[in-house]
């Protein structure tokens, strides 16, 4: 690593293209449009990009036919620093892709055939209007649920609850779920998106399983190149050399399922070596006489034996990330739904970022702050008589969101009081998203009716009665987006150009659909614009000034960035401090500090399944973009060249994939022979194996590994699934 700039080239895609400046201000050409006069004859439109969920702030520019040249980052953003990743750049091809949806469906054929007429509008929303009418005068509005995952799914979420439902699943479970209770129980709070590590002036940052620069968190990349510019030290533990283990002081090529064992034996070190922050630790914790016992025989000759990494390295690593602190980390990660003991696992990393002291400093945890945007008045939402929590009934007591598969399972459960019946899909393409598919299946066999709003045909279209064709976030507006960050700020993301054939909003479809259903005082407004410029004016700008700017910062309210030196952090724990022992477990029965549990290993012949991102990918959602798949169309199955050997594996060749239950691939995947990956685990990129053929670009294109994920082990604290317990072995003769 010489330069900053050689790291933001990633896998020689770069993080983005060429970077505008601000220089100069945009002309008002009408219609809320601007000339910019760095890109003379181009209109300029602001947007944020819905290509991943880090939603960068960025430019459209427009030519004068009418033509995207070209999107790129907004310089005021803090999410990109002006520049967009391979994805947000590749955006232009959500907008030109061909093979999108343009007109409502109507199935015709069996559910999950993909047979469908076309129909107008009118005659969908009525359709659909009518039949939520049945299900909630049968069944009461609490049946009907929303599964989301998008900025289209605020609007759906409003009409629900204007319904009278609040049975709204997000991708809590299958994401971020676990961190943000591990936190909640450690510090009082939740990270939040996106998180607010101080990874620029951090001199030593651990990665536990996350791949930043190939997830492609824009920001966070940029802070990594930033701080491996300054000398600063990055410890990577993953049974794959990644790009970011590439980029590391160490890399630890951990066991799978093992990484709790080897938190524990690096508290283990840490406290037996005096090497935590002990004021920080006497006045900001409770609990640690208990974690000191607790961990007392857990030393690295203890973890070698389970994880396999020496306990000469285990010490080194903390002696690294104790001797950076407060200015040092453990990477709390974001996809952490792996074992089923996620929770856990995110406890023991919240405690030792604990036992660094790094909450409120520089290089460690800021304090984030983000603009309040005021609620458009509505009237009250009704009460609905039963939620998301009736459904589980006492199991999983700290989910603080609804659990998407229990949906899936209310769906299939004819006889219990609280049963789901219908559909709302926004955003989300479930058969790539929830584990066990035939549960899923099975479940969508048995729905009264299901919609689906997308921009494209996903396979969750073919389970559709409705299918309704969302127009791209380059094509409407959408709510401005605030995150916590360093400093608070709003961005506007606006149309740059019409909806492609009949293709509408988001917001428009709620809106139709919400006065069709006698719902018209909860949609007050005949465009969404008045929304925004109402809120807008709130907070002191408009949709004028949004339009020129993009971008619009506010100063700090809440105090300063860091932890101010003599005063002590306030944490929303029942003790008010950070809780290295947690008492609201043990009075739930659960373990009040992280223990480790054995998890199974791949049987004879098998290989445990990891999975993971791409730069130019995000999830089942790009892989037919026809210039991101002119990056990267198929993915591969990387496999040990000790594990090529036996099996006669050549890069290239193609193999099905069988997983434990006997599960098959739908299609074949070629393999890359590789020392990157241990011996016992196999890793492939997901979002490929698309089994639509009207995704011309992707239909074929390598395997799903959500296919394979049979074996669901699922968090007693929260529900979450986790979902890296699958073993596969491989099926060489690709003809069978």
């Amino acid at each position: 690593m010489q330069s900053r700039r050689d790291f933001i080239k990633i896998s020689a895609l770069g993080i983005g293209g060429i970077t505008l400046g601000s220089q100069g201000i945009p002309k008002l050409l009408g219609n809320g449009l601007f000339i910019d006069p760095v890109v003379s004859g181009m209109k300029r439109i602001p947007t944020y990009c819905e290509v991943c969920f880090w939603k960068c702030a960025a430019w459209t520019h427009v030519d004068e036919k009418g033509k995207i040249r070209k999107i790129i980052g907004n310089d005021s953003d803090p999410h990109c620093n002006g520049r967009l990743c391979p994805r947000g750049t590749g955006g232009v091809g959500v907008y030109e892709d061909k093979d999108r949806l343009t007109t409502p469906l109507i199935r015709e054929g069996e559910v999950g055939s993909q047979r469908f007429r076309k129909a107008s509008w009118d005659e969908a929303l009525d359709l659909i209007a009518d039949r939520i009418k049945e299900i909630s005068a049968e069944h009461g509005p609490e049946s009907i649920a929303l599964f989301n995952h998008g900025s289209s799914g605020a609007h759906f979420t409003h009409l629900m609850k204007a319904m009278g439902s609040s049975n709204t699943a997000p991708s809590y479970a299958q994401c971020r779920g676990p961190r943000e209770v591990g936190y909640k129980l450690t510090y009082g709070s939740v990270l939040g998106s996106p998180e607010p590590l101080d990874i620029r002036d951090s001199k030593c940052m651990v990665l536990i399983g996350s791949h930043l620069g190939e997830n492609m968190h824009n920001g966070q990349v940029q802070e990594m190149a930033d701080m491996i510019e300054k000398g600063a030290d990055i410890i990577t533990v993953d049974p794959r050399y990644s790009i970011a283990a590439s980029k590391s002081k160490y890399w630890l090529p951990i066991k799978p399922a093992t990484d709790i064992a080897l938190l524990l034996a690096w508290i283990h070190v840490m406290i037996e070596e005096n090497l935590y922050d002990q004021d920080y630790v006497k006045n900001n914790t409770i609990g640690f006489e208990q974690l000191a016992h607790h961990v007392k025989q857990m030393t690295p000759e203890w973890a070698y034996g389970i994880t396999t990494i020496k306990p000469s390295m285990i010490r080194k690593t903390a002696r690294l990330m104790a001797a950076s602190a407060p200015a040092s980390f453990v990477h709390p990660g974001r996809q952490v739904t792996w074992y089923g003991d996620d929770t856990q696992r995110t406890r023991a990393i919240a405690i030792i970022n604990g036992l660094l002291g790094n909450w409120g400093k520089r290089g460690g945890f800021y304090f984030a702050e983000k603009v309040k945007i005021p609620k458009y008045p509505y009237p009250e939402y009704p009460t609905p008589k039963w939620d998301w929590r009736n459904i589980l009934n006492g199991r999983f007591p700290f989910a603080a969101l609804s659990i998407s598969n229990t949906f899936i399972d209310a769906t299939i459960d004819q006889e219990g009081p609280y049963q789901i019946k219908g559909w709302i899909v926004s955003g989300t393409n479930l058969p790539y998203a929830i584990p066990d598919i035939s549960k899923f299946e099975k479940a969508a066999q048995l729905a009264k009716f299901i919609v689906v709003v997308d921009t494209m045909p996903m396979e969750i279209t073919g389970y559709a009665d409705v299918v309704l064709p969302e127009c791209t976030y380059l094509e409407r507006y959408d709510d401005l987006r605030t995150s916590p960050h360093r400093e608070p700020y709003i961005a506007l993301r606006a149309p740059a150009l019409p909806p492609v054939g009949d293709s509408k909003p988001a917001a428009w479809m709620a809106r139709e659909l919400g006065i069709r259903l006698g719902l018209e005082a909860y949609f007050p407004w005949e465009k969404y614009e008045e929304v925004l410029e109402w809120q807008l004016n709130k907070v002191g700008s408009s949709l004028e000034e949004m339009h020129e700017i993009g971008i619009k910062r506010f100063p700090r309210k809440s105090g300063p960035l860091y932890q101010p030196e003599n005063e002590l952090p306030l944490f929303s724990t029942p003790s008010g401090k950070i809780e290295l022992y947690s008492q609201q477990l043990a009075d739930t029965g659960f373990d009040p500090l992280p223990n480790y549990t054995e998890h199974a290993t791949p049987p004879e012949g098998y290989y445990r399944l990891n999975y993971g991102r791409a730069p130019m990918h995000t999830f089942s959602r790009t892989s037919n973009n026809p210039y991101l798949a002119d990056l990267m169309d198929e993915n591969f199955v990387w496999v040990h060249p000790k594990v090529a050997a036996k099996w006669n594996l050549e890069t290239g060749q193609k193999v099905y994939l069988k997983n434990q239950d006997g599960v098959k691939s739908e299609f074949p995947i070629k393999v890359r022979v590789t020392e990157r990956i241990r011996w016992d685990s196999v890793f492939m990129v997901h979002g490929f194996g698309h089994s639509n053929k009207q995704l011309t670009q992707a239909v074929g294109k390598g395997a799903s590994d959500n296919h394979l994920i049979t074996d669901v082990k699922i968090d007693p604290i929260m529900g979450a699934t986790g979902m890296r317990g699958n073993f596969v072995t491989f099926i060489v003769d690709a003809t069978t």
